[in-house]
């Protein structure tokens, strides 16, 4: 009987999974025959049904997942405060003449070689030759007159070198709009400084404040700068104006973006501009003529030279020829992040006579920061 009991169990059960199969319907391969076919809407009214994408999405065997709310894009923080923030990645800087010049100065005894070693490391630094034997000289002099030993001269180290590097220069950005003109702001630099995706994180950077902002790609020489910057412009929110056709003139493509900004009363435009070799005379004539057909519409209210930390005593060599065909307002130091070269932020502003305004210290898009004299000294001196 008992045989009988659990035959009858098993026919009914095969019934069931027989029926079930039959009333399935048939699911085309993809690739042959067609797409596969759309699962089964959800019945009417379940509740946490998922949508019909959610559940095309998920893997066999892996129960779809629920919809949700869709994602809050992160807002760039503002700029204020912003190199405090950074001020891990600058810290690596000590690996350069910082914990090197600590060390030099914790000596219970200071004499001639000492001092001559002292001067050679912020040579090596970039800061230059006349600039490092002023700050040693002063340095000197004032461990003498005060006695000074251990962390009193690192105090005095740390107030020479803020003092050389500027504290009281005016470092802010001229970008607000005038009346019905917006501020423009003229980005040079030779390609490979990170030029192009300075001009993107500045317009992040501004968007995140509040501001409107047009980018226009004025480095028409290379369809990949003008890719490039349209990309950063997806990404920020802010509209390009660019040529359609690779090599145009410059000097149109950014009197075109000021004339748009004005008809849209943009707050501020940002233009891209070439940066073959420096070396090319006519480069820089291309320069002075773009500054002079946008001064024909609005203001250039900034003109920021970008500069890369790592090229030393190169970058200032770009730096002489850049300002002499364009005046330089500001200088944007890029890849300031891990390099020896700390100094190389002295030495141009010596060169140019105008401020290091805002300092690269990643590869991120909110790593663009204001530059801050007594933050930057303390990281690499390590305080």
């Amino acid at each position: 009987m008992e045989y009988l009991i659990i035959a009858i169990a098993l026919v009914v059960v095969i019934a069931i999974v027989g029926g079930a199969v039959l009333l399935r319907p048939p699911r085309r391969r993809a690739g042959r025959g067609g797409p596969a076919a759309p699962p089964a809407p959800p019945a009417p009214g379940e509740a946490g049904a998922a949508t019909a994408a959610d559940t095309a999405q998920a893997p066999p065997g892996v129960p779809p997942l629920l919809p949700g709310p869709a994602p809050v894009a992160e807002a760039p923080p503002p700029l204020a405060g912003r190199m405090a923030r950074l001020r891990g990645r600058l810290a690596r800087s000590q690996s350069g003449f910082g914990s090197v010049l600590l060390g030099l100065l914790s000596r219970d005894g200071l004499d001639d070689q000492s001092w001559e070693e002292i001067e050679d490391t912020l040579i090596a630094a970039d800061i230059g030759v006349a600039p490092s034997r002023q700050l040693v000289g002063e340095l000197r002099t004032q461990v003498r007159v005060q006695g000074a030993r251990g962390d009193a001269v690192r105090a005095l180290l740390r107030a020479d070198l803020i003092q050389a590097i500027g504290a009281d220069q005016d470092r802010s950005l001229r970008i607000g709009p005038h009346g019905d003109r917006p501020a423009v702001v003229l980005i040079v630099g030779v390609n490979g400084t990170g030029k192009t995706s300075a001009c993107g994180k500045l317009a992040r950077a501004l968007i995140g404040e509040g501001q409107s902002v047009l980018l226009g790609a004025a480095d028409t020489f290379r369809a990949a700068a003008v890719d490039q910057l349209e990309t950063w412009g997806q990404r920020v929110g802010a509209r390009v104006v660019r040529s359609d056709r690779e090599g145009a003139d410059p000097a149109s493509v950014a009197f075109e973006t000021v004339q748009e900004g004005i008809s849209e009363r943009t707050d501020t435009v940002i233009v891209d501009t070439a940066g073959r070799l420096h070396t090319k005379t006519g480069l820089m004539d291309e320069l002075g003529k773009i500054k002079r057909v946008i001064e024909k519409r609005a203001t250039v209210d900034e003109v920021l030279l970008v500069l890369d930390a790592t090229t030393g005593q190169n970058g200032l060599r770009q730096a002489r020829v850049f300002a002499e065909a364009v005046d330089i307002t500001g200088v944007i130091l890029t890849k300031l992040d891990g390099t020896a070269k700390g100094g190389i932020v002295i030495a141009v502003q010596r060169e140019l006579g105008v401020p290091v305004k805002l300092v690269g210290l990643g590869e991120g898009p909110d790593d663009l920061a204001p530059f801050d004299p007594a933050t930057f000294v303390d990281a690499i001196l390590g305080d």
